[in-house]
């Protein structure tokens, strides 16, 4: 091989473990989208004290048994989605979860803190509503299935959700060794065969983010006969929501 060949070879190799450090390096930056809150004000806002951050959840407060908690996407504000679920939930009182540095919370993002920051959030609900719901969108569809493999959760209602990030990293970024590089893996199958309350997956029948290969293999990983598929078409990944089936299969989710 020649001088000039294997100086060329050399440099390749040297980009390329490059490229891999800075996406080790840079990886939360690629994962979450930190967004402030639209809707903020005391009426609608909760502060939960953890040891090392403030945690914001948006909230509408109602006596009775029943809450809901939401998670939502790694680029969502979802103080915009506390006024839908309010009126779609009127008996449940309503928490959504504002992740590090996302709408006013402290702290910078990670699996581990959000899933502490989750647990805190349920431990303080379950205080004064003993029969809580859990929704999780896309990211946070992770937040909420290894809760629920936690906690003593009533229903559970996951909107897009993946089988662990990984997949989904890998397929992003096939030129890279993502097995060996991430930190956050979100790994909900793994979570799910823990789980023994109703679930309901809903996928978007043109979901450009997540695979469906990736929502099936989760809902296999659950114990037969807890979870269940259904497909809300046309819809792609963000805007599932805005079909009217959305609240109306949730809601059956919750009230069956």
């Amino acid at each position: 091989m020649s001088r000039t060949l294997m100086s060329l070879v050399a440099l390749a190799i040297a980009a390329y473990l490059i490229l891999c450090a800075a996406l080790f390096v840079f990886q939360r930056a690629l994962i979450y989208f930190p967004q402030p809150a639209a809707v903020d004000s005391p009426d609608t806002r909760l502060t939960l004290a953890t040891p090392d951050a403030d945690i914001r959840v948006s909230v509408r407060e109602h006596p009775g048994p029943k809450a809901l908690i939401y998670f939502g996407g790694n680029a969502e504000d979802v103080s915009l989605s506390l006024a839908t679920l309010a009126r779609a939930f009127p008996g449940h009182a309503v928490y959504l979860l504002h992740y590090r540095g996302f709408g006013g919370s402290g702290g910078s993002p990670s699996e581990e803190a959000i899933a502490r920051d989750a647990l805190a959030l349920f431990d303080r609900v379950y205080a004064s509503h003993p029969q809580i719901a859990l929704i999780g969108r896309s990211l946070g569809s992770g937040v909420a299935v290894r809760l629920a493999s936690q906690r003593p959760v009533q229903r559970l209602v996951l909107v897009t959700p993946y089988n662990n990030l990984e997949e989904l990293a890998a397929r992003q970024y096939p030129w890279a060794p993502v097995k060996w590089l991430l930190k956050d893996r979100f790994e909900s199958g793994r979570y799910a065969a823990h789980i023994q309350v109703p679930t309901l997956l809903l996928a978007a029948s043109d979901d450009e983010v997540i695979p469906r290969a990736s929502t099936e293999r989760l809902l296999r990983s659950f114990p037969e006969g807890v979870a269940s598929l259904r497909v809300i078409a046309p819809a792609g990944h963000n805007s599932i929501a805005e079909r009217p089936e959305y609240l109306e299969w949730i809601g059956e989710a919750l009230n069956r």
